[in-house]
């Protein structure tokens, strides 16, 4: 039977769908500005918001590809911005693998295991969480630069103290992974221990599989939260060839020296692998987001 709605009704929609229209807008058009700005000739910011005339030497000086310069002269761009790309998603990735596999093992134990000082472990995570990490930053330095001289290969300037530095932030995966946890019967994994299962195929091959979207959704804020981060990346990393995408876009605002295109360029380049990532794993995403909603 059709629904009719009295006109006070159709008023309050209709509002709703503009205000909804209107955020939307409002949250793409810095978007646009940005996307606006790469296509521009020269390295300016002002002008209108659809180019007078388009040009893609941004987009090859982002790709690494030689492009027209200020003489009319083909430059080769100074600046490794696909190295840096690849440093970044190398160490989100691996960095958001380390931190779901220390989530889950540590989620597993806080879920289903019963020790002494389980409360109080709970309790001094959700405490860890409240202090940023930018507040640790000069003893992070301080105590890589202390284990570089004993283990080189974790010292700074080294990609894998990153991941190291990067893995002691689960608190917040480790909370959202039990929660997951405690929405699935217990019942579950007793049944297939009755089944002949040891501990640990029934976490793999049973509680693993059943919680597979909440472990998308961490792995994909690791991810996410690793390719943006700056301020522990900036004090851990010096090297041009060693920045990530993030540490090595400051190079592009100097002093005497605004590259506004190629920042933009960039800025739109450092979006694609979370795009990529979301594409692959929305299906999970949404399931993982909404699942823990629900208990029953």
């Amino acid at each position: 039977m059709a629904i009719v709605l009295d006109k006070s009704q159709r008023w309050r929609v209709a509002a709703a769908h503009a205000f909804l229209i209107a955020l939307c807008a409002l949250v793409i058009f810095p978007f646009l500005v940005v996307l606006s700005v790469s296509f521009r000739p020269g390295n300016f910011a002002t002008g209108s918001l659809i180019p007078e005339a388009i040009s893609l030497d941004h987009w090859r000086y982002a790709f690494g590809l030689p492009y027209l310069g200020r003489d009319g002269v083909m430059v080769e761009p100074e600046l490794p911005v696909l190295l840096w790309l690849w440093n970044s998603v190398k160490v989100a990735t691996l960095s958001a693998l380390i931190t779901l596999l220390f989530s889950t093992t540590g989620a597993y134990a806080l879920a289903r295991m019963k020790f002494r000082g389980r409360s109080q472990l709970l309790s001094g995570l959700m405490l860890m969480q409240m202090f940023p990490a930018v507040l640790a930053l000069a003893a992070i330095y301080a105590i890589f630069d202390r284990i570089g001289s004993v283990f080189p290969a974790l010292g700074v300037d080294t990609h894998w103290a990153l991941l190291l530095a990067y893995s002691g932030g689960i608190a917040m995966h480790v909370w959202t992974i039990k929660g997951y946890y405690d929405t699935i019967p217990y019942e579950v994994e007793e049944a297939a221990r009755v089944d002949g299962a040891t501990p640990w195929q029934a976490f793999r091959l049973v509680l693993l599989p059943m919680a597979l979207p909440i472990l998308v959704v961490v792995f994909l804020l690791a991810f996410i939260g690793v390719l943006i981060e700056y301020p522990v990346a900036s004090v851990l990393l010096h090297r041009e060839e060693m920045l990530t995408l993030a540490v090595g876009t400051k190079m592009f605002v100097a002093e005497h020296n605004f590259k506004w295109g190629d920042f933009a360029a960039v800025a739109i380049l450092s979006g694609l692998p979370i795009t990529v990532v979301f594409m692959l794993a929305q299906k999970w995403m949404i399931a993982g987001l909404t699942a823990g909603g629900i208990k029953g």
